[in-house]
């Protein structure tokens, strides 16, 4: 299988890839900041992409990517004009870069497995050590640039990140370090501080809503007849507050059905302590079906992410205006009388249990039951206090 066949983990269904997306919508300091340090001619060697996922962290690391490769200097940016990390899409750089044929730019990111014809769960050493020989090669044209991009940090094991450090700590002459991480706390300390950190905030509903119609408008010719409608604009906005700033998120649930499985939960979950059995089951179900794995993964994480509305509400935070009519005033009502504690051992032990599963191979049905069975139970015990 050539790297262009290769499935990517970070592509959402027929969603534009981050390479192939011109626009970066909402993360303009990020952006200015790498902008900056170019044009200053004191580019950073190594920068520390960090954020929730799907906020556009990948876009920016392409973005700045093409914009060292396509200018090469500050003075050839400032001649043509330059504003921002934007170059023209019919360059040959845009196209080389979208096509993932850029001789000067790497990406590392989970190999393809050829025995499970799957990808690998991490980054394994091998693919980190190609940075080694990627440097070692002579640029297209002498004192041109040459850009890693590491998607994401997080997924490398222990022998990767090494590997990893070793190469921060000896930078070749116009290397680019663009490193991506979700939770970059988990990352080796020494790699953080090789590299400038920066943060990207959590995106707002109507740039997730904008995003989210650009991408399906991009989306439709590859998607083609037979798919399903594109959400509304109501839809869209419900969507994005279900995302928590992650357009990433939005998307998933957008291509994969999550807004109306969301609302099948949480309508469930409005009869707590008692629950709809038969609908329970009919839920639980869809999980265990062959094939189903998209959709128990989205399960699991609305099921998580109802619980953490649910503590929000009995924290006093805004959640924002309801997905399913009452929803506010149920969690409201499952969140008073007593403290939070409770729901937050829930919310861990869901977690976990969803976790714990996926280790021993359990029957998905059966986690997804367990799920609400907790909540029931947690629900029962409130009530009864």
């Amino acid at each position: 299988m050539s790297e262009t066949e290769i499935p990517e983990s970070d592509r959402l269904g027929d969603f534009p890839h981050p390479r192939e997306v011109s626009q970066l919508v909402g993360q303009k300091e990020a952006e200015q900041a790498l902008f900056d340090a170019f044009m200053s001619g004191r580019m950073q060697h190594a920068w520390l992409l960090t954020g929730p996922k799907g906020i556009g962290k990948a876009t920016l690391a392409y973005r700045m990517a093409r914009f060292a490769l396509h200018y090469g200097t500050p003075d050839a940016a400032r001649a043509a004009g330059a504003r921002d990390l934007s170059v023209p899409e019919n360059s040959p750089v845009f196209h080389q870069v979208v096509a993932g044929s850029h001789p000067n730019l790497l990406t590392v990111r989970r190999p393809w497995d050829d025995k499970t014809k799957k990808l690998k769960t991490v980054i394994t050493v091998d693919e980190v050590r190609r940075i080694g020989h990627f440097f070692g090669l002579t640029a297209a044209e002498r004192g041109a640039w040459r850009v890693v991009i590491i998607d994401s940090a997080d997924e490398m094991n222990p022998n990767a990140a090494n590997a990893l450090l070793k190469a921060l700590e000896e930078p070749p002459a116009n290397g680019l370090f663009l490193v991506i991480s979700h939770q970059p706390g988990r990352l080796l300390p020494t790699i953080r501080s090789r590299c400038r950190m920066l943060r990207m905030m959590p995106l707002s509903d109507s740039d997730i809503a904008r995003l989210m119609a650009d991408a399906m408008a991009g989306a439709a010719p590859a998607r083609g007849r037979g798919r399903a409608a594109d959400p509304s604009e109501e839809e869209r906005l419900q969507i994005a507050q279900l995302a928590e700033g992650s357009a990433g998120r939005a998307l998933s649930l957008a291509g994969g059905g999550g807004l109306d499985l969301y609302k099948e939960i949480a309508r469930l979950l409005s009869g707590l302590p008692r629950l709809d059995i038969a609908g329970v089951h009919a839920l639980a179900d869809k999980a265990g079906r062959k094939g189903s794995d998209d959709q128990y993964e989205a399960m699991v994480e609305l099921i998580t992410l109802w619980l953490q509305r649910l503590i929000r509400a009995g924290a006093g935070l805004d959640t924002g205006l309801d997905i399913v009519p009452g929803e506010g005033a149920s969690m409201a009502r499952l969140a008073a009388g007593g403290s939070l504690d409770r729901w937050v051992e829930v919310w861990e032990k869901v977690v976990q249990s969803t976790v714990r599963g996926e280790a021993l191979n359990t029957d998905r049905k059966l986690v997804i039951l367990n799920a609400f069975s907790m909540l029931e139970e947690a629900a029962s015990m409130r009530a009864g206090a």
